[in-house]
């Protein structure tokens, strides 16, 4: 019982105890500022990644890539139709685009995909900006410029199916949308005064639609706001250079087409807003020579693309579902037999199957070393907290031999003895664990506020901007299990810093303490 009263007495009475209890609170509140930071960077990063891809992808990573896809498809939905909800091929290759009567030229990654399927596999519907307030308005096919009628009195009129699509967004988000320009209609359209709302041009004015990636075409404000400049149905040209079944430059050279702007797409990751431009499937893999081609020896060489996503039923095992698919693609290949030719062995034999955090292993495993690094460097910081709590309680040791021979020569054991300073660390620990957790946490959750004031003050206090990082917000979600972790180390650092001290203390005679001074 002695040893709880003089740990309390010791930390309630000795000041100096509170520069060990604040020691403890600077080092725990530091470390769950870092992991929940980085912490929330690398999960923002992994949900993202999967949102982008799928649960499944199907890939040679090859620009040629590789036939009798649709039949694969096909099968999987045969052999798998509980497990597999939705499967698509995509195509990927490079080109640039410009945009016409501007000074604009910029290489791209241009993505053929089927647009409703592709919404389905991922959660590329939810990156669209026109789609959300005109929704169903979005698609890939041939369009024509459309424009926004005036009226003396009236606000402007757009085309018949935006105008029904905008009154559906509204009914359904009676809070209002979120714009930036403060115009009745979020973007812009081509204004022309005293016409009939609809579009501009005839049939030989059609063109494809494409969904640029958002920072490609538009700029980015300081708050992390695109300002959008260029009006929907814009005429956009893009480049490409179609590629032999063997991947050498198709005969035909560089192609360009002319498309329209038909959505922008911001997903969030600044790699893939920076650089993919989407098309529709069909016509990317016709203009680059991927659809079936004849052969001068006769018959056709199959269609190709360059990859497959697949989407798993919700709560399905990821690990277990690519086990499933890939023994689906051997199967198929079994199905094949022996008489393709070199290209398709070729193309077929270096596909993979793989898992969405497969696929993006290698950039996830950097961001979470670069966490692990950042912790460590941080709790080599933190060993500061057990040098100074070795010290408070080294002096709190000489300053109180006469007190411990005292209480040694009416009985205590050294053991006894050693456990009130073993005891007092831990009460240091905990104390400090509790404060640092409670405050660290509070800094996380309102890290963005914190940052908003520091702005308000001061521009040039900015330490996170969304006009450079992938993200709009610093990351501020605290798991339990991380605070719970660092202040158990708290404790058990508080305890390591107490046990020399313990020790002197311990081995103290109590004649020598009594005659102490």
């Amino acid at each position: 019982m002695y040893k709880l009263f003089l740990t309390l007495c010791y930390l309630r009475k000795k000041r100096i105890a509170i520069f060990a209890v604040v020691g403890v609170w600077l080092c725990v509140a530091m470390e769950i500022i870092i992991i929940s930071v980085m912490g929330g960077f690398l999960d923002t990063l992994k949900e993202r990644s999967r949102g982008l891809l799928s649960d499944i992808v199907v890939d040679n990573r090859s620009l040629v890539g590789f036939p009798y896809y649709q039949d694969f498809i096909d099968q999987l939905g045969r052999e798998l139709p509980d497990a597999v909800v939705e499967a698509t091929p995509v195509i990927y290759n490079y080109g640039i685009i410009r945009v016409e009567g501007y000074s604009f030229t910029k290489p791209v990654r241009v993505v053929g995909i089927r647009l409703d399927e592709y919404k389905g596999v991922n959660d590329f519907a939810n990156s669209l900006y026109y789609d959300r307030y005109y929704p169903g308005t979005t698609t890939l096919g041939p369009q024509l410029q459309p424009f926004a009628s005036f009226s003396e009195s009236g606000p402007p009129q757009l085309p018949p199916d935006h105008e029904k699509a905008f009154a559906k967004y509204l009914s359904e988000h009676p809070e209002g949308w979120d714009i930036a320009d403060g115009q009745r209609h979020p973007g812009t359209f081509e204004s022309v005064f005293d016409m009939e709302a609809g579009y501009y041009g005839d049939e030989r004015a059609l063109a494809p639609g494409v969904i640029v990636g958002a920072s490609i075409i538009n700029e980015r404000n300081q708050k992390g706001e695109y300002v959008r400049r260029l009006e929907r149905g814009l005429k956009l040209i893009l480049t490409v250079l179609p590629l032999t079944g063997r991947g050498k430059l198709s005969a035909e050279g560089a192609t360009t087409a002319v498309t329209r702007l038909a959505d922008d797409s911001r997903t969030g990751v600044f790699e893939i807003d920076d650089m993919c431009v989407y098309v529709d499937f069909d016509f990317l893999q016709e203009w680059l020579a991927m659809s079936p081609q004849e052969l001068e020896s006769g018959g056709f060489a199959p269609a190709r693309t360059s990859q497959i996503l697949v989407r798993l039923a919700d709560g399905a095992d990821i690990e277990a579902g690519r086990n499933l698919v890939a023994a689906q693609w051997d199967k198929f290949m079994l199905s094949l037999g022996d008489d393709l030719s070199f290209d398709d062995q070729q193309q077929l034999g270096s596909v993979l199957v793989e898992t969405w955090e497969q696929r993006q292993r290698e950039f996830i495993d950097a961001v979470e070393k670069e966490k692990i690094l950042v912790t460590m460097l941080f709790g080599v910081v933190s060993f500061v907290a057990v040098v100074l709590i070795g010290c408070i309680f080294w002096m709190i040791v000489y300053q109180k031999t006469r007190d411990i021979g005292l209480i040694k020569s009416i009985g205590a054991s050294s053991g006894g003895v050693a456990m009130i300073f073993v005891g007092f660390g831990v009460a240091v620990g905990i104390v400090g664990a509790i404060i640092g957790a409670a405050s660290g946490s509070m800094f996380v959750w309102y890290i963005n506020d914190i940052q908003d004031f520091l702005i308000w003050i001061n521009p040039n206090l900015q330490v996170w901007s969304p006009s450079v990082y992938t993200f709009d917000n610093i990351p501020n979600v605290v798991k339990a299990n991380e605070v719970i972790t660092i202040c158990i180390a708290a404790v058990i650092a508080s305890v390591g810093g107490a046990l020399i001290p313990a020790r002197i203390a311990a081995r103290v005679w109590p004649v020598d303490a009594l005659r102490y001074e």
